[in-house]
């Protein structure tokens, strides 16, 4: 895979990133409030949706990559 192709995959499939990113920010505010914040990574929503939506973008890339 060259680097041009990696970087058209990665943008291509940001909007996954985005997607899940705000889903989860939102999911996790309505849990959060109600006093449950356990299994959250470093204790914060913000934190635990960023890294949510990075292992989908991942796993969006590797999925396009694969079955082009």
């Amino acid at each position: 895979m060259t680097p041009e192709l990696f970087s058209l995959l990665a943008m291509k499939s940001i909007g996954v990133a985005i997607g899940v990113f705000v889903g989860v920010v939102i999911g996790l505010n309505v849990r959060a409030r109600k006093g449950n914040r356990q299994n959250l990574f470093r204790d914060s929503v913000f934190a635990t949706a960023f890294l949510a939506s990075m292992i989908a973008w991942a796993f969006v890339i590797i999925m396009r990559a694969v079955l082009g």
